[in-house]
């Protein structure tokens, strides 16, 4: 059984998607990030960074102690090594995947993570911001769209580079982007949404950016310092 930390962020949805996918038998458990509990004892004893996913293990490979681990591209790639799926054995497809990977990690993430920000959280609207994180999300969706061009996936076949990336793109309209100008994008986002595994993911999880956060919301999510504290 592998314990989930979540709550249904596109971070957290790249797990569940992966588990559904897998078939691996889990168990979610929610850490509300409007109310601060990714900043409780329990939780920061697996998840050092205070940010949702995180995962524990209790059936790792080899046996022995329960594994814990934060980070989500760190989770994918865990988690696809321990059931050897979702990433290719081959050199050459394994390094491509990995960058598709880390690339959604370090790039497609926080841009549209600071798109979103200031679009639609930032207490005041700063034109410089959304303006320069709407352009750069959009250039992003320019690289994925080349790199999609003449494939149904992003490194080949179906792979944890392709779960990391759709949860940043399901909030697509949010984002100021337009899939009607991305055609190999858009082939392979509907692609993705039509899995099975992806549908079943999706089960009660509203759209991204929804409703209205309260400024207390605002100050605990975005409010931390390295001097922070909350029990």
């Amino acid at each position: 059984m592998i314990d989930v930390y979540y709550w249904g962020t596109p971070n957290g949805l790249k797990i569940k998607l992966f588990l559904e996918e897998a078939g691996l038998p889990y168990n979610i458990i929610p850490v509300d990030i409007g109310k601060g509990e990714q900043f409780k004892p329990e939780f920061l004893k697996i998840a050092p960074n205070n940010r949702i996913p995180a995962i524990v293990d209790h059936e790792p490979p080899g046996g022995g102690a329960p594994i814990s681990l934060f980070e989500s591209g760190a989770i994918l790639l865990y988690l696809a090594e321990k059931i050897g799926r979702f990433i290719p054995e081959g050199l050459r497809g394994r390094a491509l995947t990995l960058q598709w990977l880390f690339w959604q990690v370090g790039g497609l993430g926080p841009m549209a993570g600071q798109n979103g920000h200031f679009n639609q959280y930032a207490p005041e609207k700063i034109p410089y911001a959304i303006e320069r994180y709407t352009r750069e999300t959009n250039r992003l969706y320019g690289v994925l769209e080349r790199q999609l061009a003449g494939r149904d996936y992003i490194a080949g076949d179906y792979s944890i580079a392709d779960m990391a990336c759709y949860p940043w793109i399901v909030p697509y309209e949010r984002h100021g982007q337009n899939l009607d100008e991305f055609a190999n994008l858009k082939r392979w986002f509907h692609r993705v949404r039509a899995r099975p595994a992806c549908q079943r993911a999706y089960v009660g999880v509203g759209e991204s950016y929804s409703r209205k956060i309260s400024d207390e919301e605002r100050r605990i999510l975005f409010g931390q310092t390295a001097t922070s504290h909350r029990a």
